[in-house]
């Protein structure tokens, strides 16, 4: 491939494809994130496939981009489930935050980089929603919760157990759309 030479821009059926994988990689995400096959739960806690899925999306994106794909499947998971605590805002902490930590080039793009950050962001995502329950106790009579110390005892079990998992299966969802979205602009994003 000649430098000097302009990358041809992708044509209308590369464009399918690329929103074909992009969208069914989302569904496909949404679809395994209630599933717990054995082998994929700690203390009745899954992976965390939206998160996971943020962080493919945003580590090679602006922050505004980490924000919007943050919020969008947010959304979409907070459609599956009950929609106080969001999801969303701690997606969108997640987007802007691993697209500003290879912005300032603080972690590289390799396999254990992706793991620690998705350990990273898991906590804080699952502590975002701790403190969005913790909010909804004091404010509100109709807690699911007794106390605040049970929220925050059950954070710790969740936090961990969904950033350790989600660390873990973090490159089996990362390595093929980095390769996808690589394959499709070869000279990275605009």
């Amino acid at each position: 491939m000649n430098p000097y030479r302009p990358q041809p821009r992708p044509n209308a059926r590369q464009h399918f494809w690329n929103w074909f994988v992009t969208i069914g990689s989302v569904l496909l995400c949404l679809l395994v994130l209630p599933m717990r096959l054995p082998g994929m739960d700690v203390l009745g806690v899954g992976p965390n496939w939206l998160l996971i899925w943020v962080v493919a999306w945003s580590i090679s994106r602006t922050a505004l981009d980490g924000a919007i794909a943050g919020l969008t499947l947010g959304l979409l998971q907070d459609s599956l489930t009950a929609p106080a605590p969001t999801h969303a805002f701690g997606l969108i902490i997640a987007g802007v935050l691993a697209s500003r930590l290879q912005q300032r080039r603080f972690m590289q793009e390799d396999l254990v980089s992706v793991a620690l950050i998705v350990f990273g962001l898991a906590l804080i995502t699952e502590t975002t929603t701790a403190v969005q329950l913790s909010a909804q106790y004091i404010f509100d009579e109709d807690s699911l919760y007794k106390s605040l110390g049970a929220i925050w005892q059950y954070h710790q079990r969740v936090a961990l157990s969904s950033a350790i998992l989600s660390s873990l299966w973090a490159p089996a969802l990362y390595y093929p759309l980095k390769r996808w979205w690589e394959r499709l602009n070869p000279k990275g994003p605009k």
